[in-house]
């Protein structure tokens, strides 16, 4: 089953999709968040699927705007180096342990929103990547029990600008920017998908720049989630995106960052498409306020 979030008539919603529609859930099956309908979709599943076969006023998707399915995460999780063709471009060594950063929730942006190349650089990359979403909360949890606890699949760009990258050696600065993490459209409920056999591919405009499959993650889902649990509790919503493959715009000779006017695009198969534009960030883009949307 795929879950979105989305807006309409100036209301916030979830919804299931169904091929190019969405059928709002009505506040008398379940009124909160999604973490919250994640956490209980075992016992809302058979009433969703009801309310699918029987839904009289489907939503056209042209007609919603789609929002990241997650609001804001406590936990956003990336993974570096976790496939080997990411691995030979970077010419680095394969790590015996996952690679792990923050990215703080603040950069999560929607599908379709813009993401904003800063003033402080120019060197702006994409990472296409399959994400898990945490349905329970868990600690110690091995990797034959971690399907248990993952709620579902989702599509991240994690954006990255490279110089600022480097700059900390934890990466969290450059993963981070405002708008940096477009995440979508849906999620994918975890008993519908395969997480370990998708096709992933990512494109610049329309030149095919990453193309592998998730069956090449080093560590794959369930052991990121064990290792993850053996130090925190993961709770409903956290956000871990595995990791890119080779064709980074880094990597390119010349470099090929994405730069104003660009469009990117990550499609990983049974789950979707993400595409974002690229703007330049406006120059007066900065506040004191104790509402920055006031």
């Amino acid at each position: 089953m795929k879950l979105a979030r989305f807006i309409h008539s100036n209301k916030e919603q979830l919804g299931c999709v169904t091929e190019q529609q969405v059928i709002a859930i009505p506040e008398t099956l379940f009124a909160g968040s999604m973490a919250e309908l994640l956490s209980r979709f075992a016992s809302l599943k058979a009433a969703l699927e009801q309310l699918i076969e029987t839904a009289s006023q489907p939503l056209a998707i042209d007609d919603i705007q789609l929002l990241a399915p997650i609001a804001q995460p406590e936990k956003f999780i990336g993974v570096g180096l976790n496939y080997q063709d990411h691995i030979d471009e970077t010419e680095l060594a394969v790590p015996e342990f996952p690679t792990l950063f923050n990215k703080q929730s603040s950069c999560i942006t929607h599908p379709g929103s813009p993401i904003y190349r800063p003033h402080v650089s120019d060197k702006l990359d994409y990472e296409g990547e399959l994400a898990l979403v945490i349905g329970q909360y868990c600690r110690n949890i091995s990797e034959q029990d971690a399907a248990k606890v993952i709620a579902g699949y989702t599509i991240v760009n994690d954006v990255s600008v490279r110089d600022w990258q480097i700059k900390s050696p934890t990466w969290t600065l450059g993963k981070s920017f405002d708008s940096h993490g477009p995440m979508g459209p849906w999620i994918v409920t975890a008993d519908s998908i395969d997480p370990h056999n998708l096709e992933l591919k990512t494109w610049l405009n329309d030149e095919l720049r990453q193309h592998s499959n998730t069956r090449h993650l080093i560590f794959n889902c369930y052991q990121l989630v064990a290792t993850l649990s053996s130090v925190c509790t993961l709770k409903p919503g956290d956000i871990i995106a595995t990791g890119t493959c080779s064709g980074v715009g880094v990597k390119m000779k010349p470099r090929g960052y994405m730069k104003p006017g660009d469009q990117i695009t990550i499609e990983i198969e049974n789950i979707g498409r993400l595409s974002n534009p690229i703007l330049q960030e406006p120059e007066h883009n900065s506040f004191i306020s104790p509402d920055p949307l006031s």
